[in-house]
């Protein structure tokens, strides 16, 4: 397009044939008033506020006038003035408007600031939008008499959509709602009664956005200025916007752009999905099999049925992904810094990473005869094969890291006078927690970490036919899984609460319990004696009191509730908690834990940081890895770094506004991956879940809501705030 010059309010601006009066006016940072016009639609030209004077032709509407080379555009003159108060005056009719007056009623004091204040606490409680009403702050800008009386419509209030409220009693007939609907994302759940001189926007089908197709994207509440289409949570979008509007990513610890390698999936683009991934983590495949999905509980997908399967279509991903993503890997300059990693767990394997493509020389040293820490020996190769962990393993050291096994670093000081000019500490927590009772020190009495750990090591455990796990975490459910595996015939798990209260997730247990692990609650070991080869274990039933600290009841013993059974072997899986050399000189704390910066990761010695299951407990791998990688971050700083590890693996695309109409979306279910036959799930360590197929794969992204799409919307340009006594100038 050719470049023009156009005239406002005496302002030369440079700007392009076909283009509005209010687009140009807007780029230049010159406010207009409109509520029916907006950044990303086609001009509505409903709400009449747009008009401005243009030299030769009078008074116009902005949004429905194009400039041209050397038009004169003045934005306020008396004409415009009033014939703006006069459209306000009329969309103030059709809307309940005490909530935009109440402070020239004297109603509320603190209305008196609220008009014009950023802090959203003083904005009046009544206000659906709590302040945050654009239909408010043009009412503000422009001004109106305290008079207007407003005609109650009387419609009924939508209540029946998950997400939002649609009233349209707070309806001005805007039509944006429509318009980005219909045009924008291309569901068309609006429409106009009238579409030359609308009076009132109606749902295709009845009074249901739902029953009308509605996708749940929020646009239409996203470009609504009145409050008409407001969510139910409007608070928490107002406290953290980006957090609740994709809350997927933001409740994911290293914030993996989810929705994105979700729709990637959907076109049957692997390679790309898994680039995304890579992007944030080095263990794609890893997490695509053993992740808690934080992220799952947070999909807002859940309050429609169920959440999208994330987890599984991480696994797709990397499954099915090419090595693409190292077209766009570098790794930068050398710099001539040493770094020591001590484990190669999670945390430390991901620090190490991050810091080498930093162009750090990182080593790391691990006691264990392989790497891969918790990954590798405390969880069970039948949920993550170690060809699998391996792998990415190799990717890491591809980028430059070195890795040395079979290595205990005792002290800290010896390797800064190696010339390591920062240390990462990734130990994690390896030492199981005893059951504390008596008898906990007699043969046959072991704790779950251990157990695992030897299992892995391919040393043989003697468990003998009925074996008991103490615990409810996911260690207790993988102990008792592997203790199958191993040879028991019976496997109890006894756990002092209710299944409701099982920390672990709720498909290990599920897994479990197809597999024939019997589970006892309410029961809580309190003494061990032996038995022969043998134990028996004496247990107290137990009751649910109070709430913790945790959140859960606390289970208190029943008195005189005894009572006794035989085991071969009992595994204690109720906790783990890191061993930390005494040469380390490091502070800890509560469980042994490193005490760290929270925001840098540095322990209480200069130079040193530490992540992971050290610093907080046994948590998860996910968790693990988001702390490795702050803690590059941070050591990158200290080394002398910008601390940027982010990189862009996968192509930078538009990937699309558009949704497009589905029928029966809402309805839409869960796609579960299929488990191997339960004969072969027990005869070994064989990988108990198939990946979802390609096809339902497919399917399950289908039923993502994009909610990130809602963040590609163009916010409209605000009016800026007049003076109190400037307004009541104006109107007197």
């Amino acid at each position: 397009m050719d470049e023009i010059t156009v005239t406002i309010d005496g302002r030369e601006i440079k700007t392009s044939e076909g283009k509005t009066v209010l687009q140009a006016a807007q780029e230049a940072g010159i406010y207009i008033p409109a509520l029916c016009s907006h950044p990303d639609l086609v001009p509505g030209g409903y709400c009449g506020l747009c008009i401005v004077e243009v030299d030769g032709s009078g008074d116009v509407q902005a949004c429905m006038t194009e400039v041209s080379d050397g038009m004169v555009v003045t934005t306020e003159t008396p004409s415009v003035r009033q014939q703006r108060e006069e459209a306000l005056e009329k969309i103030l009719t059709e809307h309940p408007h005490s909530c935009l007056d109440c402070w020239r009623k004297e109603r509320c004091k603190p209305f008196d600031i609220c008009l014009r204040s950023t802090d959203v606490s003083q904005h009046c409680v009544t206000c659906p939008q709590n302040g945050h009403c654009e239909l408010q702050r043009v009412v503000d800008y422009i001004g109106i008499r305290p008079d207007i009386p407003y005609k109650p419509k009387g419609y009924p209030v939508e209540t029946d959509n998950p997400f939002f409220i649609r009233d349209y009693n707070l309806c001005i007939v805007c039509g944006r709602c429509v318009r980005i609907c219909r045009d924008v994302r291309g569901v068309g759940v609006y429409e106009f009664d009238d579409e030359e001189n609308p009076t009132r926007v109606l749902t295709t089908v009845g009074n249901s956005t739902v029953d009308s197709g509605c996708r749940f994207c929020f646009a239409c509440v996203e470009v609504c200025p009145t409050g008409a289409l407001i969510e139910r949570d409007v608070e928490k979008l107002h406290a953290d916007r980006e957090g609740y509007i994709v809350p997927c990513s933001d409740a994911c610890p290293a914030h993996i752009d989810i929705p994105r390698y979700v729709e990637y999936i959907r076109g049957e683009h692997y390679s790309e999905a898994l680039a995304v991934i890579r992007e944030k983590v080095p263990f794609p495949g890893t997490l695509g099999r053993v992740c808690f999905h934080p992220c799952e509980q947070a999909c807002r997908r859940s309050q429609l049925n169920d959440p999208i399967s994330i987890k599984e279509l991480k696994r797709v991903a990397a499954d099915l992904g090419t090595e693409k993503w190292k077209l766009n890997s570098k790794v930068k300059e050398p710099t001539g810094k040493r770094v020591a990693v001590i484990g190669a767990g999670p945390a430390g394997l991901t620090g190490a990473y991050y810091l080498a493509k930093s162009g750090h020389d990182v080593t790391v040293f691990e006691e264990l005869p392989e790497s891969g820490g918790m990954m590798r020996f405390g969880i069970p190769e039948y949920r993550l094969p170690r060809d699998i962990l391996a792998g990415e393993i190799d990717d890491i050291k591809e980028a430059g890291v070195k890795i040395i096994t079979n290595t205990r670093v005792e002290s800290i000081d010896s390797l800064k006078e190696e010339g390591y000019d920062a240390i990462l500490l990734g130990i994690g927590a390896h030492q199981g927690t005893k059951i504390g009772v008596e008898g906990e020190d007699l043969p046959g009495v072991m704790d779950g970490a251990s157990f695992l750990r030897d299992v892995n090591l391919g040393k043989k455990v003697r468990l003998g036919d009925k074996v008991a796990v103490v615990g409810g975490g996911n260690s207790a459910i993988d102990s008792a899984r592997v203790a199958l595996r191993s040879g028991a015939k019976e496997v109890n798990i006894i756990y002092r609460r209710t299944r409701a209260e099982m920390p672990a997730s709720p498909e290990e247990v599920e897994d479990a319990i197809q597999e024939g692990i019997t589970l006892n609650f309410l029961q809580n070991p309190t003494k061990i004696t032996q038995n022969g080869s043998g134990v028996d274990v004496e247990c107290i039933r137990m009751r649910l009191g109070e709430p913790d600290a945790s959140g859960r009841r606390r289970p208190e013993p029943i008195p005189g509730s005894e009572f006794v059974t035989y085991y071969d072997a009992i595994i204690g899986a109720i906790g783990q908690a890191p061993q930390v050399p005494e040469g380390f000189s490091i502070k800890t704390g509560r469980g042994n834990t490193l005490q760290v910066n929270s925001e840098t990761m540095q322990t209480s010695m200069e130079g040193v940081y530490a992540a992971g299951d050290a610093t907080t407990g046994p948590a998860s791998v996910i968790a693990a890895i988001a702390a490795g990688r702050q803690a590059a971050i941070s050591i990158d700083k200290y080394l002398g770094g910008s601390g940027e590890i982010d990189e862009a693996l996968a192509p930078v695309e538009d990937m699309g506004v558009e949704l497009g109409k589905e029928e029966g979306f809402a309805d839409k279910t869960r796609e579960e991956p299929d488990l191997i036959a339960l004969e072969k799930r027990l005869a070994g360590f064989a990988e108990v879940k198939h990946a979802l197929t390609p096809e339902t794969a497919c399917k399950e992204a289908g039923r993502c809501l994009r909610c990130d799409l809602r963040l590609t919307i163009t916010p409209p340009m605000q009016p800026p705030v007049r003076k109190k006594d400037a307004i009541l100038v104006e109107q007197s």
